[in-house]
């Protein structure tokens, strides 16, 4: 796959400079309960990602190497640990339940290598469900994760000390052993009560995905827990987790209180060539809490509590010239997963039944996931973002800067405030019709830029070509079930009026018109004071 960057439009820079000034907050707002979700309750499935190797030129003409992620249909769904644990560093994968405790590393070397093809996942994977069809030469339903081959990178970062004081990358003695600690596909073979770099006891497997494992240890030098991702032995994966480790030490650097609830990496270091990454232990992600909440709305006044915190997150990445890229609720993690149980009606009727709703006792978050995250800069893979959460400039091939996640944020309070994603698609024109469903049609000027550097989704001129001939029945129909935002936020108080209003601000199709982190958190929808309610 090679693609040419385009460059950002030039006038969408400057907008991330305007200041903006808190208006007085208005009062006398009343209570009102969140109202019923009448959307179509299809929730968001889970999905496996496979990986390919592609290579793509830059404006300069250098041919850089990406890993491109394809998002496909999801394995039957497993019990996430979550449900009977709490204090957990949640991941996008569940870890496989083991059958009876694993003694020895040499019979977890054995087995491994004699399952690897079955189990190298952590699961057991039912065969996937068909895909739609598309045109092999798209580029749907795919991130791009940056790898750097230079050498430069790794030598600086290893000259770096970590911030538990030891230095960046120490080879270990343990190396040395004979017993082998990795399966063939090069993941660390996790062993119950195994000491990592002679200093971490590993307590569980927490999550696994393509670059590695995420496991619960205890720090045997301060007695706590922690949460370790363990990077798998491959050259390219090594590579890609040091652009992790050189993100998150700057984000430490710049914000060691943690004001703006970044998850802080502790110490980082090599173990038996695996790069480590060490954090403190949190709770569950926000998507795995919505999923074994039934997928039920967020209170408006979590919804509230959580913008500014994710606003505040993603402005400081700003202030950095960094741009996340991945912003999505399995990239929030919960800093404590304890609830209280109400009872909430299931309709706006009197005497309606009701049903059994998790409430959480505290909104305090973490963003997570560094390891897409680009600095405005540096190289710009063509495309980025997980499918739910992308911004139309990517899909169009416009280039992207700072809005693209901006647009994650306004997808993402949507999510939360019906407890089902906004766009739930694989294909990209299915895609930009159902944003003009949600949002409105595209303005004139931005389509034409799109209809230049993307015609196959368009046609007299600017308008976009939907449905095309081809298209399905059952993709036709999806597109006319998506409603408008007010449709989705009714403006029937002052909260949801200036909840709307904000999230129309995120989902501007013209990044050159978005609203930016800055400014929204300057939006009067955070002066509101939002009374308890489930």
């Amino acid at each position: 796959m090679q693609a040419a960057v385009h460059a950002l439009a030039p006038q969408m820079l400057p907008q991330y400079s305007h200041p903006s000034h808190r208006p007085p907050p208005p009062s006398n707002i009343g209570a009102m309960p969140t109202p019923p979700v009448t959307a179509r309750k299809r929730k968001r499935q889970q999905f496996t990602v496979s990986y390919s190797e592609v290579q793509e030129v830059d404006s300069s003409g250098k041919v850089r190497e990406v890993i491109v992620i394809d998002d496909t249909p999801p394995p039957p769904s497993t019990v996430s640990p979550a449900t009977t644990h709490t204090a957990m560093y949640s991941a996008s994968y569940q870890p496989p339940v083991y059958s009876a405790p694993i003694r020895t590393r040499a019979r977890a070397a054995a087995e491994a290598q004699a399952l690897s093809a079955s189990t190298s996942s952590g699961m057991t994977v039912a065969p996937a469900p068909k895909k739609r069809k598309r045109d092999p030469a798209d580029d749907v339903g795919t991130i791009t994760k940056k790898v750097i081959t230079n050498g430069a990178l790794s030598n600086a970062i290893a000259a770096n000390k970590s911030f538990a004081g030891a230095s960046g990358v120490v080879a270990d003695d343990a190396s040395k052993a004979q017993v082998p600690c990795d399966d063939k596909e090069g993941h660390y073979i996790i062993v119950p009560d195994d000491m990592i770099y002679r200093r971490y006891r590993t307590v569980r497997l927490l999550g696994q995905g393509t670059f590695g494992k995420v496991v619960e240890a205890v720090d045997t030098e301060t007695n706590t827990r922690v949460a370790i991702k363990i990077i798998r032995a491959i050259p390219k994966y090594r590579d890609a987790s040091k652009i992790e480790v050189r993100v998150l030490q700057k984000l430490k650097e710049r914000d060691p209180l943690n004001r703006h609830k970044c998850i802080h990496l502790l110490t980082w270091f090599d173990h038996r060539n695996h790069i480590c990454l060490v954090s403190e232990l949190l709770g569950m992600c926000v998507y795995d809490f919505l999923k074994e909440n039934d997928f039920a709305p967020f209170p408006r006044q979590h919804i509230q509590s959580f913008a500014r915190q994710l606003l505040g997150s993603v402005a400081f990445l700003h202030e950095l010239h960094l741009i996340h890229t991945d912003l999505k609720p399995e990239n929030i993690l919960l800093v404590n997963n304890d609830y209280q149980i109400v009872q909430v009606p299931t309709s706006s009727k009197r005497g309606a039944p009701t049903r059994s709703k998790r409430i959480l006792h505290s909104t305090d978050i973490r963003l997570i996931d560094f390891g897409s995250a680009t600095f405005e800069d540096e190289y710009h893979s063509s495309v980025v973002s997980t499918r739910h959460y992308r911004a139309p400039e990517i899909i169009l091939g416009l280039g992207w800067s700072y809005p693209c996640d901006v647009f994650s944020l306004g997808c993402i309070l949507v999510e939360f405030y019906t407890g089902v994603a906004l766009f739930q698609t694989h294909d990209n024109l299915e895609h930009l019709a159902m944003m003009e469903q949600v949002m409105g049609k595209m303005p004139e000027r931005f389509a034409r830029s799109g209809a230049r550097a993307k015609p196959e989704y368009f046609k007299e001129g600017s308008k976009l070509d939907w449905p095309k001939p081809k298209a399905s029945r059952q993709s036709k129909k999806e597109v006319r079930a998506c409603r408008s935002l007010q449709e989705i936020i009714p403006a029937s108080d002052p909260v949801n009026r200036h909840f709307l209003d904000l999230v129309k601000k995120l989902l501007t199709f013209d990044p050159a018109q978005r609203i930016t982190v800055k400014e929204a958190l300057n939006h009067p929808y955070f002066t509101l004071q939002i009374p308890n309610e489930y």
